[in-house]
């Protein structure tokens, strides 16, 4: 019996050898885990597609944030005219009211108020108008003076109606005014996400080179243009007047930073910089892009002039001012200054001569 014990017991140690060497065996076989890799950094050109996809997003924003606090301002100034209205007409009806008073207390005095003279000063005296046995009593001074009163209350109402509208439209506006900004930040931070994932060497140029075109994608625009009829003039043509005061404005902002929104002198965002470049000139223009594309002569591209303002995209939401030499000042994205570029940076949407 022992020694079938023994017997066992030898079988199971051997049986237990076998699989523990079977084991690390297997063991042996399975590679080590290798380190994990960093991520692949994304490619150039990609990143640049997406900036330049990220900038156009926030312009067109940036454009209907300008355009929207642009409208803010002027309602400021109606809602001030509208409640400077009121003030006016109130004082007026206050002053008709106690001259109405005063010719109460001094019939009361003399004997007594008569019904027609009560009425004068009652809340309703468009009712008082309507009874015309009664106005025959007062007389037609005295009519005459009620009628003065009654149109004076009703310009007061409807001055008043005017003012509570232009605060509520200016409320309805900066609402407005705080959404856009919140969508031109947020594509701005995205922006700076994407070119985060570069290597630190390769973000300044992508930076740089960002929210136009690249030299290969500038060619084919040109091609295109030219194929359209839309070859810039040969040459650089003489200016003087306003537009040569808009182009030394413009070339003076050379170098200052873009910043959306800003409308200088120590930065600019795009419709900003023609703004202010024709401001200097004596010329003023809407805030936006999309109304500067209207606020002067259309004209086609061969036949521009340094000073015109050169839109770009379907939607009107970028302008540079063309210099001569088949290129434009602009300002063209965060991050980047005020520069020259070529006029077929981006598609063009129109030429306009303010």
């Amino acid at each position: 019996m022992a020694s079938h014990r023994r017997s066992l017991s030898t079988g199971r140690t051997a049986r237990g050898a076998v699989l523990t060497a079977a084991a690390a065996a297997a063991l042996a076989a399975v590679p080590a885990a290798a380190p994990a890799e960093a991520a692949p950094h994304p490619d150039r050109q990609e990143v640049r597609a997406g900036l330049d996809r990220l900038y156009a997003q926030a312009e067109r924003a940036t454009e209907a944030y300008n355009k929207s606090d642009e409208r803010a301002d002027k309602l400021r100034v109606t809602v001030r005219r509208s409640t400077d209205a009121v003030a006016r007409a109130q004082e007026r009806v206050n002053t008709m009211r106690g001259a109405v008073g005063s010719l109460a207390a001094a019939q009361y005095r003399s004997g007594g108020i008569d019904p027609a003279l009560a009425l004068l000063l009652t809340s309703d005296p468009e009712r008082y108008l309507s009874h015309a046995a009664l106005l025959d009593q007062v007389g037609h001074q005295r009519a005459a003076e009620l009628g003065r009163l009654v149109e004076a209350r009703r310009v007061l109402a409807q001055d008043r109606t005017e003012a509570r509208e232009a605060l509520r439209r200016l409320e309805r506006t900066r609402e407005d005014v705080a959404r856009h900004k919140r969508t031109v930040e947020a594509k701005l931070t995205a922006a700076r996400r994407l070119l985060d994932g570069l290597p630190a060497g390769e973000r300044a140029a992508v930076r740089d080179g960002a929210g136009g075109v690249g030299d290969l994608a500038g060619a084919a625009y040109s091609r295109a243009a030219r194929g359209a009829g839309l070859d810039v003039p040969p040459g650089t043509a003489a200016v003087s007047g306003r537009a040569a005061a808009a182009v030394a404005a413009a070339r003076s902002a050379l170098g200052r930073p873009y910043v959306w929104g800003a409308s200088g002198p120590g930065a600019f965002d795009c419709s900003g910089l023609m703004q202010w470049a024709w401001g200097r000139a004596g010329v003023g223009l809407p805030r936006t892009s999309q109304a500067q594309a209207g606020a002067g002569q259309r004209v086609p591209l061969s036949q521009a002039r340094p000073g015109d303002l050169v839109t770009y995209r379907s939607d009107a939401s970028h302008v540079g001012m063309y210099v001569g030499g088949g290129q434009v000042i602009h300002a063209p994205h965060p991050g980047a200054a005020v520069r020259y570029e070529s006029v077929h940076m981006l598609p063009i949407n129109s030429v306009t001569r303010p």
